[in-house]
């Protein structure tokens, strides 16, 4: 019964593809998944190298995720659109895990970060993932872009850097102190690439910028070396740098095979040597994962949430969430490194026409081929064309115009977060400055919110529905939620009342939540009245606060405390309370008859 239950409350998996064939799905909306993702699939291929190269990986792993993990969402998600594979923002997180745990540790990090973000998707948290303020969001965004803009530098300009150094300002004195070294052929590449992947988009041909830019770069390394013999021109490519040994087979560049089957522990570390798994490993990896999957989540979401806008479609938050889990603990058993929904390859997916995930399990098939049919040519792309395509990339991921909006035109304290989120990404960590961004944030909404509570007093002749009440009776407005951060604003004037006054009435109409501190507050009020003879009227308190204080043990009693249905009924019941006559009786009973046209049952 209990297991029946569980899978009632489970999301919909793979219903993202469902609705997408399920729309009178035929010839027609399968040719345009197929023109769309094969253009996906060419704009793929060189980001999922680029990205695993930039964060100190081979790139075949990047390859393989956008193959492995790539399909499995699409299969298991809950949006029609989100294309999934290695993106820049997951730079900052997992170069640092490449470096301390290696390949290895890597891959057992995705996998953890795919239990964890299956968890999310199955205890419903898809809605809650959506509520990270925006100035934090934007300020770890941008801040991702500067440190990938930074780390292609080296490769953009050829320069040799024994020791790079493990934290940014590091990094950054390192490449300072290379720059005389520069290599010209190296910048000359880079910079041809860079006005191609500029200036081809303006041409608003069908071939995707990427693919023309790093073919142009190619030719032009091999030409230049053809042209120039013994002049000592000599690019770095992909093959140039890495080799592989697979199965008794080796070479250079990436390997012509296909992913094969392999336990992530299995792998070397940082040390080469095969990953020692203990239960200390889990614990390490696990701040590591942990960022993985909200940080994969965060992307998702958003992703999926501007494909929803683009295409008037409505996608399962939850659903989503469990298909990254599944694509990322998957991918890993295949060599493929953490993978995420990218924004920019979803949204050219649908300019290009994309109907369905058809697309996305279209893209990961190109991806396939290439793999296995052009991996030699593949090899021929020179690094320095790579760092040009991560500037574009980083460039926009940082959204400029946004960050600079917020600067201008956010409220003091939102530009504070902002501010702090970039610094806090760039010169310590992304998981950092997420976690004391949304600090700052909570803070600045606790602040906001405690300002908006307050209570007023009004004038006994004024009281709304009283036409008149003795000099001894003192009218209060309270206004706003009462919690913690604003339970002693709003009470405090209540501390200091008119000297004479024998009873207080609070009307709380416009109060519409009190956390437990605020109810203890008040018992304090109530008991510092008790003690000076003064008895306390709330007037229009809703049913669900008069149960909760009632279970916290704020209870009626003559003379002391009153729950009244509106101000007409609390000025008779205060007038009958100084009158101090046996009539009180008859005040307790129209207390309940007032309590039970509202409701109330204090």
């Amino acid at each position: 019964m209990a297991f029946r239950s569980l899978r009632a409350r489970l999301p919909s998996v793979g219903s993202g593809l469902r609705a997408g064939i399920a729309e009178a799905y035929g010839l027609a909306e399968l040719r345009r998944d197929l023109m769309a993702g094969l253009t996906i699939g060419t704009v793929a291929i060189p980001l999922s190298m680029a990205l695993a190269i930039a964060i100190g990986v081979a790139p075949q792993h990047g390859l393989y995720t956008a193959i492995v993990a790539g399909s499995l969402v699409a299969l298991t998600g809950g949006s029609r659109f989100n294309i999934s594979g290695p993106t820049a923002a997951f730079v900052v997180i997992l170069l640092p895990i490449v470096e301390q745990y290696g390949l290895g540790g890597l891959l057992l990090a995705t996998m953890m970060a795919g239990v964890i973000l299956i968890a999310f998707g199955v205890a419903g948290m898809g809605r809650l993932i959506m509520y990270i303020p925006y100035p934090v969001v934007v300020g770890f965004t941008a801040g991702i872009a500067v440190v990938i803009a930074v780390l292609q530098v080296p490769d953009f300009l050829g320069l040799v850097i024994a020791q790079p150094g493990a934290h940014f300002v590091d990094k950054v004195v390192a490449i300072l102190t290379a720059l005389p070294g520069f290599d010209p052929a190296e910048l000359g590449i880079g910079c041809l690439t860079l006005l191609v992947l500029v200036f081809w988009p303006r041409l608003t041909l069908l071939v995707p910028a990427p693919l023309v830019a790093l073919v142009l770069a190619a030719i032009a390394a091999l030409a230049l070396r053809h042209w120039l013999p013994g002049s000592g021109f000599e690019v770095e490519t992909i093959a140039s740098r890495f080799s592989w040994a697979i199965d008794g087979r080796s070479g250079t560049g990436i390997p012509p095979v296909l992913p094969n089957l392999v336990a992530p522990w299995q792998l070397p570390g940082a040390d080469g040597q095969p990953l020692v798994v203990d239960f200390s490993l889990f614990r390490a990896l696990l701040g590591p994962a942990l960022a993985i999957a909200i940080l994969g989540a965060i992307e998702s979401l958003l992703c999926a949430v501007v494909a929803d806008g683009l295409t008037k479609t409505r996608h399962d938050s939850n659903a989503e969430l469990i298909g990254q889990g599944i694509g990322n603990v998957v991918a890993p058993l295949f060599g493929g490194i953490t993978a995420t929904a990218a924004l920019a390859r979803t949204a050219t997916s649908i300019r290009s026409g994309a109907v369905s995930p058809v697309a996305a399990l279209v893209h990961a098939l190109v991806v396939l081929l290439a793999l296995t049919g052009l991996a030699g040519l593949l090899g021929l792309v020179p690094m320095s064309a790579l760092a040009a395509l991560l500037f574009v990339v980083a460039w926009n991921m940082s959204e400029s115009r946004h960050f600079v909006h917020t600067l201008r035109a956010a409220p003091p304290g939102d530009v504070a977060v902002l501010v702090v989120c970039f610094a806090l990404t760039v010169l310590f960590d992304m998981v950092l400055a997420v976690g004391v961004g949304v600090g700052l944030a909570g803070a600045l909404l606790i602040r906001r919110m405690a300002n908006l509570s307050y209570t007023d007093k009004r004038s006994s002749r004024l009281a709304r529905g009283v036409s008149t009440l003795p000099a001894s009776v003192s009218v209060y407005d309270m206004n706003g939620p009462l919690f913690f951060a604003a339970a002693e604003r709003a009470l405090s004037s209540l501390r200091v009342i008119d000297p004479g006054t024998r009873v207080v009435i609070i009307d709380m109409n416009n109060v519409p939540s009190m956390d437990f501190t605020a109810i203890v507050a008040l018992q304090a009020l109530i008991d510092d009245f008790r003690r000076h003879d003064i008895g306390l009227i709330l007037a229009g308190l809703s049913p669900r606060i008069i149960v909760k204080m009632r279970r916290a043990g704020v209870r009626k009693q003559t003379g002391v405390l009153c729950y009244c249905a509106d101000l007409e009924h609390a000025g008779a019941t205060a007038v009958r309370w100084l009158d101090k006559a046996p009539g009180n009786t008859v005040a307790d009973q129209d207390d309940d008859k007032g309590r039970t046209v509202t409701g109330q049952n204090g």
